[in-house]
């Protein structure tokens, strides 16, 4: 797969996501981005949800899970940075397939009050995204710390992985009015870290 081939499939991995999580909240009036979970606008009950998940979750998923896997080989060797990518693979890219795979119950069920499977699947690969993701963009920028071409994408990795766990603290806190908001920041972090990762790839193309 050529430089340019995988820029394009990251690209187009967070398109995919950003595009769907913004037409999602339009399904119904009374939808807030900044006190709602994403993942509620493609929940059970949602009448395009189905529509969602299948040809805009689990594409992106699918394309970012090849990203990360491919990508890592365009950086210099090191461990930390292959395991980073592979972290970054599973807990984002397949984990972005599996949680359109098992949505939400409506409403996403917070209080847990007899969740289906499909609840506990989806709250169980959420979580794990959001400890990994951030230790396997950390874990990339160490990795690159060294390199004097990926120095500028060391540093933007570092400050994202650590901007990313702050915003994760905030989410996590039961008594927040504010968890959309905080998820939508997060995943726009993920999203900007990767798009970095990608042009750079390009770039190492055109060289």
């Amino acid at each position: 797969m050529s430089n340019k081939l995988v820029f394009f499939t990251g690209i187009l991995g967070v398109t995919f996501f950003g595009v769907t999580s913004f037409l999602g909240g339009f399904q119904f009036e009374d939808y807030d981005p900044i006190s709602q979970y994403i993942s509620e606008t493609m929940a059970v009950d949602m009448p395009y949800g189905k529509y969602l998940r299948f040809f805009g979750y689990i594409p992106s998923g699918i394309l970012l899970t090849i990203f990360a896997f491919v990508g890592y080989k365009r950086f210099p060797k090191s461990n930390l940075t292959k395991f980073g990518f592979w972290g970054m693979g599973i807990f984002y890219g397949i984990a972005t397939i599996v949680v359109g795979i098992f949505p939400c119950d409506k409403g996403c069920n917070k209080e847990l009050v007899d969740p289906s499977v499909s609840q506990l699947i989806h709250n169980l690969t959420g979580l794990l995204t959001y400890l990994f993701v951030p230790i396997s963009i950390l874990m990339i920028s160490i990795g690159l710390w060294k390199s004097k071409k990926y120095s500028s994408l060391s540093k933007i990795g570092i400050i994202c992985g650590i901007i990313s766990i702050v915003f994760i603290g905030f989410l996590f806190d039961p008594l927040t009015n504010y968890a959309g908001l905080f998820q939508r920041i997060i995943e726009g972090i993920f999203i900007l870290w990767i798009i970095a990762c990608s042009i750079y790839i390009k770039r190492g193309n055109e060289e």
